[in-house]
């Protein structure tokens, strides 16, 4: 009588710590996925995007072509 007793209070016991374990666990992995999600919203407010640096680039190869011209011009009156 007294080991199934003892049994019992050991696989509660067990049971009770490997419960309160995974509780711990889930909560972190919760906790990491917030943390997760945030820094994806902070990379997307700070880096830009493909098109936007495409049409940055553009921009600037324009202004040095008609900086280019300028200067042909120029060298050329002389």
């Amino acid at each position: 009588m007294e080991y199934d007793l003892l049994w019992t209070a050991g696989l509660t016991a067990l049971l009770s710590l490997l419960g309160w374990a995974c509780r711990n666990m889930y909560s972190e992995v919760q906790r990491i996925q917030v943390l997760l999600n945030k820094t994806r919203e902070e990379i997307a407010k700070e880096y830009v995007t493909r098109a936007e640096a495409q049409s940055d680039m553009n921009r600037i190869i324009d202004r040095l072509e008609a900086l280019d011209a300028k200067l042909d011009r120029i060298i050329e009156r002389r």
